[in-house]
Parts: structure tokens; sequence; C-alpha cells
């Protein structure tokens, strides 16, 4: 949208927003074009100054996201991690907590579970466990002492029900996970 503001001679009547390229434009300005920014090349910052900025801007936005730093990159429900290297951690069944060991010994004995969710399908949309088939693998509540609702605390198996060879355990709601060992 074009804002009429005319400056000054400097602009030679062209608004903020225009290339120059309109009719009654003279043959310098309609050479001179626009920047990606839209601006005209004489208007206030011009476009390379605009672009340098946009560009300090996603670098420094990339940095602190850790892309392509090989830092370590916040989870978000969506974002997609390299599920080859995202689980690296591990934690023996010893090092659990007693509640976590005792969500074990249900999914193995298969139940039955103290939460309505247990046992649902765990879509790994963070991408942080290895990828499986959809209903590979599936979610299960450690309880937190003292917590008013399900808590943070999870245990994600995957393959068939009763099986807990292949489990991680989450105590960020999926923020991270550890493979647990025997």
């Amino acid at each position: 949208m074009t804002r009429k503001t005319a400056r000054g001679p400097e602009h030679n009547g062209l608004y903020d927003g225009s290339c120059g390229n309109e009719n009654g434009a003279s043959p310098a300005r309609r050479r001179a074009g626009c920047g990606s920014s839209g601006r005209t090349a004489r208007s206030k910052g011009g476009g390379g100054a605009l672009r340098r900025k946009a560009t300090a801007l996603i670098v420094a936005v990339a940095a602190v996201a850790g892309l392509g730093s090989g830092g370590v990159e916040a989870r978000s429900h969506h974002r997609h991690a390299d599920a080859a290297s995202a689980v690296t951690a591990t934690i023996a069944v010893s090092a659990l907590p007693a509640q976590a060991v005792d969500t074990l010994h249900l999914i193995a004995a298969g139940g039955p579970f103290p939460y309505e969710k247990d046992g649902v399908v765990f879509g790994n949309f963070e991408r942080i466990l290895p990828q499986q088939r959809r209903g590979y693998y599936h979610e299960y509540t450690v309880p937190t002492p003292d917590a008013h609702n399900r808590g943070a605390k999870r245990i994600v198996c995957g393959g068939p029900p009763k099986q807990i060879d292949h489990c991680y355990y989450s105590d960020d709601h999926y923020a991270s996970f550890k493979r647990i060992v025997e």
C-alpha cells in the first residue's frame, strides 16, 4: 500500500513505497529501480542497509536457536530434530525415580494404569526419538509426588505392548529423553 507523504524535492514527487518506475518519473529514476525493500534508491535507509539489517537479524536468531552451530536446539512441539542423534543419553533403571520404576513394572504387566491417557499413541512430533511408523510409540505417566496434575515426567515405549526394552524417560514433558537401559 502506498503512503502519500511526499518528503520534498529529493523525492521528485514520489511517494514512500513507489519505485520510481511509475508514469511521469524521470528516466534516471526509472533506471535506479528499487531495492528489495520497495524503497526508492534515494529514500532514507536504502535497500542495502535494510537488507544488511535483516540478514544480521536472521543470523542472530539462528545463532540463538543453535541452527548451524552444532549447538543443542530447543525442542518445540513441531520442530524436526535429527532423529539419528537426538537421544544420546541413557539412564539405568536403578537411577530412575521410584515412581518411574513402578511405571515400568506396570507397562511390563500390561496395567492397570492410574491415568486415563496411559498407553495412548505417542506421536513423536518433536522427532527426538528415532523415527518409526505411527503407532509404534506409546506414552505413560510417571506420577509426580505432590503434583495436582499428571506432571511432566513420562515414559515412552516403542514396540509391542508389555515390552520395556525400547523405552525412554523424559522428566521435562518431551523436551528431552534418555534411553532406559538395564
